[in-house]
């Protein structure tokens, strides 16, 4: 078996006076490690400025690649984490997976490439130790404060683990323990605070978002994003209705919106005739996402609308969806107003809203009172 030679070399700094000496053991500048594989060349660091430890490190690298007694038809080098993940990504990106969800699996499976490599790691085969993802998922809790989005993230890294067992780089799926998820709270607005906010909005544009996005349910990023030609006049029904597909799970919407809400969407202007609210239309869509978010938040403080820990944006979603879920509509159809891949997550965070259940459970324990003693 052919085994990748693996070379150190030695980035100095700008006062060693080794400046210029690639292979210098002498000086205490930081040590680096090259290889191919596969026709690629790859540059590490190795983690330490001595000499000998990197001598060691590379030892270490080199059974790594080479992998230990593998199966007759397996391939003669072991795959590194850095080929895994790009192959990873573009499996996911054939899937038709929005820009942000695979924006989502990049980001983070480099983080885990970057941390599996500071600790020596190079190679699948090596990523699925229990300690090194102990390790690993200690810094999460810095990293994502909210426990809902270290939920996700660990469902993205389990998905990427799960889809190297199948390509049988890993021998088993690691096992992570659960994550224990901090309960959101829905919060709808108030009619009050709603009434206080589109009087505090200062532009046409900050209060036809808050319309648009109170009255159809967008998140933020979709409302943020909705071009022109999502407004959509259905003749036969006279009504108007916003058509398009959520930027965080590709899932199709289809929310028929107030005329006068429609009307004054439609009268937005923009120096960008493709999209309502994004003016530049280029660029990245979080940058503009980020900017809509800061209007709102000094729109909310003006307003005297707190939001208890609540995505103040999010509000309006959740206004949307109680309003319906009070007044009689099915779970179901607000679920996919709302874009929902699952009814799952609809029922988590509205169950208590739903004014069907609510009497239902309001008769039973009534219906006990006719056999009271």
């Amino acid at each position: 078996m052919r085994t990748p030679v693996v070379t150190i070399f030695v980035r100095h700094r700008p006062s060693c006076k080794y400046a210029g000496e690639d292979f210098h053991k002498g000086c205490k500048c930081a040590k680096h490690f090259r290889w191919s594989q596969d026709g690629k060349q790859y540059r590490r660091s190795a983690g330490t400025c001595s000499w000998e430890q990197a001598e060691a490190n590379k030892r270490i690298i080199e059974a790594q690649l080479t992998g230990q007694a593998p199966p007759a038809d397996a391939p003669q080098q072991q795959t590194t984490l850095e080929r895994a993940v790009e192959i990873f990504n573009a499996d996911k990106k054939n899937q038709g997976l929005t820009a942000s969800v695979l924006g989502k699996y990049t980001r983070e499976l480099a983080r885990f490439q970057t941390f599996c490599e500071r600790n020596g790691v190079y190679v699948v085969a090596g990523c699925g130790a229990a300690e090194l993802l102990s390790d690993f998922r200690a810094g999460w809790t810095e990293a994502y404060p909210s426990t809902a989005t270290r939920v996700q993230v660990q469902a993205r890294l389990r998905t990427f683990l799960k889809f190297c067992y199948d390509a049988r780089w890993l021998d088993r799926v690691p096992k992570m323990s659960g994550i224990r998820e901090d309960a959101t709270p829905t919060l709808p607005l108030s009619e009050a605070e709603y009434a206080r906010l589109l009087k505090h909005a200062k532009t046409p544009r900050i209060h036809a978002l808050l319309q648009t996005m109170r009255w159809s349910g967008l998140a933020i990023r979709d409302a943020v994003t909705l071009e022109r030609d999502q407004i959509i006049r259905d003749k036969a029904k006279g009504l108007t209705r916003i058509v398009t597909l959520r930027q965080k799970t590709g899932t199709h919407v289809s929310v028929p919106i107030p005329p006068d809400v429609a009307a004054e969407i439609l009268a937005v202007l923009n120096s960008n005739p493709r999209y309502v609210f994004w003016s530049t239309g280029n660029g990245k869509e979080t940058s503009a996402v980020t900017n809509w978010q800061h209007d709102l938040r000094k729109l909310f403080k003006d307003a005297r609308v707190t939001s208890a820990g609540h995505m103040l944006s999010h509000r309006l979603r959740d206004t949307f969806a109680c309003d319906l879920l009070s007044k009689g509509v099915p779970m179901e159809e607000v679920s996919k107003l709302l874009g929902h891949e699952s009814i799952k997550t609809t029922e988590k965070s509205y169950a208590r809203w739903v004014r069907g259940r609510q009497d239902r459970l309001d008769g039973l324990v009534v219906g006990t009172w006719k056999s009271k003693p």
